[in-house]
């Protein structure tokens, strides 16, 4: 059974992302630099997925190069701890999630990025 996030527009989402940030005085462009450094897009190339609304499912299975360091993203988004999540899409949409929540929580960008 396919989640309905996976025909979710990622430009739909992405506002949220970026306003959850910014609501803990991060940036836009600190957004963008977790989402590249997830998935291999460059800014255009990130910036045209947006623009041509991909669903979540199009805009992982289009990603240049998923981050290999990602499986080291652990903890619980939406209750459920993210490295015990079987389905592949829901996966890699959690750590998205992941990953925001720890810069809206204030985490450094260095760590945030596993470095």
């Amino acid at each position: 059974m396919k989640h309905r996030i996976y025909s979710m527009s990622f430009a739909s989402v992405y506002p949220h992302y970026v306003t959850k940030a910014e609501k803990k005085g991060r940036t836009k462009a600190e957004v963008d630099e977790i989402i590249r450094w997830l998935t291999g897009y460059d800014q255009p190339t990130l910036e045209a997925q947006l623009e041509n609304q991909a669903d979540f499912e199009t805009f992982l299975a289009q990603a240049p190069q998923l981050n290999p360091a990602r499986t080291s993203i652990k903890g619980v988004i939406c209750g459920v701890r993210v490295e015990e999540i079987e389905e592949p899409t829901m996966r890699e949409i959690r750590y998205l999630d992941k990953l925001i929540d720890e810069l809206a929580g204030g985490k450094a960008m260095e760590k945030i990025l596993r470095k």
